[in-house]
């Protein structure tokens, strides 16, 4: 248990480093802890780029869902990090999964400066 705990420490913390193997290993890129939170969601709330890039790349699902209704493009508006936004986005992030759209989480949130991004996107 202590290991799979270190997992989401790891991606809280942005050890990319030592997540990565893990998962190329076989620690399933898309494990949730018990409040659903995936190893993306904690890397986008605690805005680790790199981690959330990599494991985009290795394959983790932008869309799931956590307990709450949210995903990781909703953990990276609601921190307002427009990377984490746009790395998201390209990586064919949806912007209606989970409970509410990413556009009212910007709204409500007042992250006004990610508006612009996410009907950018919305457009294509």
């Amino acid at each position: 248990m202590a290991y799979v705990l270190s997992l989401f420490e790891m991606a809280r913390t942005g050890d990319t480093e030592n997540l990565l193997p893990a998962v190329r290993a076989g620690v399933p890129v898309n494990l949730t802890n018990g409040k659903g939170d995936t190893l993306l969601v904690l890397a986008a709330y605690h805005q680790r780029e790199e981690t959330v890039a990599a494991l985009l790349e290795a394959g983790a699902d932008p869309d799931r869902v956590n307990d709450n209704g949210q995903t990781a493009l909703m953990s990276a508006v609601f921190r307002g990090n427009e990377t984490i936004v746009r790395t998201l986005l390209a990586a064919g992030a949806s912007q209606t999964a989970g409970a509410h759209s990413a556009l009212d989480f910007a709204r409500v949130f007042e992250r006004t400066e990610l508006v612009p991004v996410l009907e950018e996107y919305a457009a294509r």
